[in-house]
Formats: structure tokens, C-alpha cells, sequence
């Protein structure tokens, strides 16, 4: 398995700069051949604004960054690109826009051939199979929910536990969750905050300063801790 993806709940937690959290998990899946990033920032409307500001950050990181939304030619980009990285915003308007610039198969193929793909937020929420455990709110309509398919789950990041017991009056994260595999079977790798998931040379570990959930139908939910192993998912629905 060629795959190397780095799902990253969030870009920016409480009490750290941005993507401080995230930066160094960032260097090690690129090793130190890998210097210059293709950042795909389809998930906001301003996307100079947003493309200026990873490619501060990442300048400080030794990183140089070039936008897709400045290429004339999309699909050649993804092509030629060293390392993919897909930032947060909202996901419907994401994955809208990489099936209008017909994104998906290509970045698929390079995956499959070893490129680093990276996500946060609404960029880990398209690595899986479809973005129906998205948090976000529709604002527009993709061609369907079904996503890039990098790996054989879904992904519901910022995720939250339950409030203690009569602190909590609505649903929960997780009821949403359940309400999903009331009529989806794939499994839900739920990651909380400061989590990441890294998959590469065949296998899958939790990684950040915060742990994650597994959800699995018909299944008690599990859970796993920084540094924990979850090389199942990568073998079963």
C-alpha cells in the first residue's frame, strides 16, 4: 500500500499558533526530499486570502506552497504535484468544487502512486468514501456526497464527547453518528481536536495531542489514544 495521508482534525486548536500542532507530522509525512506542496483551497470563497496565509506558514516551515485556483490547468497540476494539501472550510462548497474541476480521479491515481496527501478539517472529511459525517451546513449542492474514496471510511473530524449528565440537553456527536449508520454500514473514524490519523506503509495510527473514536454499526464505539494502532480499518468496512 503506496497510500501516505495525514487526516488532521484542525488547523488551529486552543492555545497553540496555527497549525503549530500539526506542522511537525506534516515535515515527517513529507520527508526531507518533499519542499513544495500543492494546496487546494476550494473549501472558502477568498481563496487568495487563504492560499496567502498557508503559504506564510508553511514558508516558515521550509515549505513553499503554490495555490491550484492560480493554474489555468487543474488537472495538470495535480499531476505534477510533489504533495496535495486540502484545507478546512466548508466541505459541501469543497467537494463541490473538485468534481467541477473534475479533481477526484486524478488525485486518486496519485495517491495510489505514493503522493503525500494531506488534509484538515474539510480536507480530511473528502479523504473518505463520501462526506456524509460532515459537521458543516449545505450551502451548496455538490453532484453527490460521495468523496474521494482515499480510504474505506469516514471521517468526522472536530469531534466532541458528551457533556456530563444533565449538563447536556440536545443531541449528541455521537447520536448523529448512530442516526449515519442507520442507513450507511462503513465504519466513522471520529477525531477529536488535536488528532490526526496517519496512514502510510500500510498502516494506521493515531497521532496529536487528543485522541479519536471508532464507530462501527451495530457496534459499541471504540476508543483510541495517541500513538494507538488501527491498522483494521484499512482491511474492513
Amino acid at each position: 500500500m503506496k497510500a501516505k495521508l495525514l487526516l488532521i482534525s484542525s488547523s488551529q486548536v486552543s492555545g497553540r499558533g496555527y497549525m503549530d500542532h500539526c506542522l511537525p507530522e506534516i515535515i515527517s509525512l513529507l520527508g526531507p526530499e518533499l519542499k513544495n506542496v500543492l494546496f487546494i483551497p476550494y473549501a472558502k470563497k477568498d481563496r487568495d486570502a487563504y492560499a496567502g496565509k498557508i503559504t506564510d506558514r508553511f514558508r516558515k516551515a521550509g515549505l513553499t506552497v503554490s495555490s491550484i485556483h492560480r493554474v489555468e490547468k487543474p488537472v495538470q497540476a495535480i499531476e505534477q504535484a510533489e504533495a496535495v494539501f486540502i484545507g478546512g472550510g466548508n466541505t459541501f462548497l469543497l467537494l463541490a468544487e473538485l468534481y467541477r474541476h473534475e479533481l477526484l480521479d486524478p488525485i486518486r491515481v496519485r495517491v495510489q502512486e505514493g503522493m503525500p496527501y494531506f488534509g484538515s478539517s474539510a480536507g480530511s472529511n473528502v479523504a473518505g468514501l463520501s462526506i456524509k459525517t460532515t459537521n458543516d451546513m449545505p450551502i451548496i449542492y455538490p453532484p453527490s456526497f460521495e468523496a474521494l474514496g482515499l480510504v474505506s471510511f469516514t471521517i468526522n473530524p472536530h469531534y466532541t464527547d458528551p457533556l456530563p449528565e444533565g449538563a447536556q440537553a440536545g443531541e449528541t456527536r455521537e447520536q448523529r453518528i448512530r442516526e449515519f449508520h442507520e442507513w450507511n454500514d462503513n465504519a466513522v473514524v471520529a477525531l477529536r481536536e488535536k488528532a490526526m490519523l496517519l496512514i502510510e506503509k500500510g498502516t494506521a495510527r493515531v497521532k496529536g495531542e487528543d485522541g479519536a473514536m471508532v464507530f462501527r454499526k451495530d457496534s459499541q464505539a471504540e476508543k483510541f489514544f495517541p500513538g494507538d494502532r488501527m491498522d483494521f480499518l484499512l482491511n474492513s468496512p
